[in-house]
């Protein structure tokens, strides 16, 4: 046998070899892509609210709860037997998606996110499955977060080090302006099973009907509970010049932050309420200031509006002003005090419905 000949058999049992490897991974795609479209399909965490605001007879909002819609799915953790208070939320009989009770702590959250498990073939490390989820972090803008089960059962936030052996995706179903859509859905399922290709994994995608459901629920919920509540100083004489007026506020303790916002710190990284001056940054006068605070982003123990209150009353003492409401109405300590006990009747039915108003819950829902 010459060298030519030689070469030429060589060269074609690598082509042979390269086909049939060729046919069999275009074989083994197929079935997974079989597998996918008829495997059955499982529901979600699915949850809607019936929470409603309603300006009472003074003009201010009060929070009331409508009657729980029929497949709404209930917090664990909210009190069973408190009484009078109506849920926003109740557990679903049929299974969810989830597959395991989920911890607070972790990124995905049983009660705001889809959760899609990811079954592996076998244990696979951080190292190689953090790279494939660095394509995959946000859909539209609603976050998408992943965990990871280690060997003992318990579940993590993927790391370096960790060795997995079941992995789950979650992506939030609403925030404070839009709910989660058929598009952004269907994107997600796309590029997951793109990394579930490249991790050799196999997700187990909720139905997209229910998973819908769930977001519009829980948008409702956010709509619903997006309440603000603002008190103005006005000028009892002339307009405040703005340099001596940041002057006085940052004496009152407010920052000045590098977007412009006027904000008061709660002491722990977080805000109280804002302040507005209501001109644009080149004024150099103003008449009137407007302390807002975002109701459901402040925990109760802090006591946000009292705190703004008074604040109000300090500042209005201080610049010779008056604290009023948006139709320049004078807000007296009475007024103020039954503000005050509407929000904490809000602050209890946020509560119930499991999503306590400063929670991790509330901060990534009303974002």
């Amino acid at each position: 046998m010459t060298e030519l000949q030689a070469s030429l058999i060589a060269i074609g049992g690598a082509i042979v070899v390269g086909v049939i490897s060729y046919n069999k991974w275009q074989e083994y795609k197929a079935r997974k892509s079989v597998e996918r479209a008829f495997s059955p399909a499982h529901d979600d965490v699915l949850m809607t609210s019936a929470a409603s605001l309603a300006p009472n007879e003074n003009g201010r909002i009060e929070p009331v709860f409508d009657q729980p819609q029929a497949d709404a799915l209930a917090d664990a953790d909210r009190p069973r037997d408190a009484p009078d208070q109506k849920a926003a939320f109740r557990q679903r009989d049929e299974p969810t998606v989830l597959i395991h009770p989920v911890s607070r702590e972790l990124p995905i959250d049983e009660l705001i996110d889809c959760a899609i498990p990811l079954g592996l073939d076998g244990p696979v490390r951080g190292e190689k499955i953090l790279p494939v989820l660095q394509s995959l972090r946000h859909v539209g803008n609603k976050p998408v977060h992943f965990i990871g089960q280690r060997d003992d059962g318990n579940w993590e936030p993927i790391a370096h080090g960790g060795i997995y052996t079941a992995l789950q995706a979650g992506v939030q179903l609403a925030n404070r302006s839009t709910a989660l859509n058929e598009l952004e859905y269907s994107e997600l399922v796309m590029r997951l099973r793109q990394v579930a290709d490249d991790l050799d994994a196999e997700p187990d995608v909720p139905d997209m009907m229910r998973v819908m459901a769930a977001s519009r629920g829980l948008h409702q919920f956010t709509s619903e509970y997006d309440a603000q509540l603002s008190v103005n100083i006005l000028s009892n004489g002339a307009p405040w010049a703005i340099s001596g007026l940041l002057a006085a506020l940052a004496r009152q303790g407010f920052d000045l932050r590098p977007d412009g916002r006027l904000v008061m710190p709660d002491g722990d990284g977080g805000t109280l309420f804002s302040l507005s001056t209501n001109v644009t940054p080149a004024a150099e006068t103003t008449s009137r200031l407007t302390l807002l605070l975002d109701v459901p982003r402040v925990a109760p123990q802090r006591d946000g509006f009292g705190a703004m209150a008074a604040c109000a009353r300090s500042l209005s003492a201080r610049l010779d002003g008056a604290v009023v409401d948006d139709a320049n109405q004078a807000l007296s300590d009475a007024a103020l005090g039954e503000i005050a006990a509407q929000v904490n009747a809000f602050y209890a039915d946020m509560e119930a419905a499991g999503i306590p108003a400063g929670s991790t819950r509330a901060l990534r829902l009303f974002s």
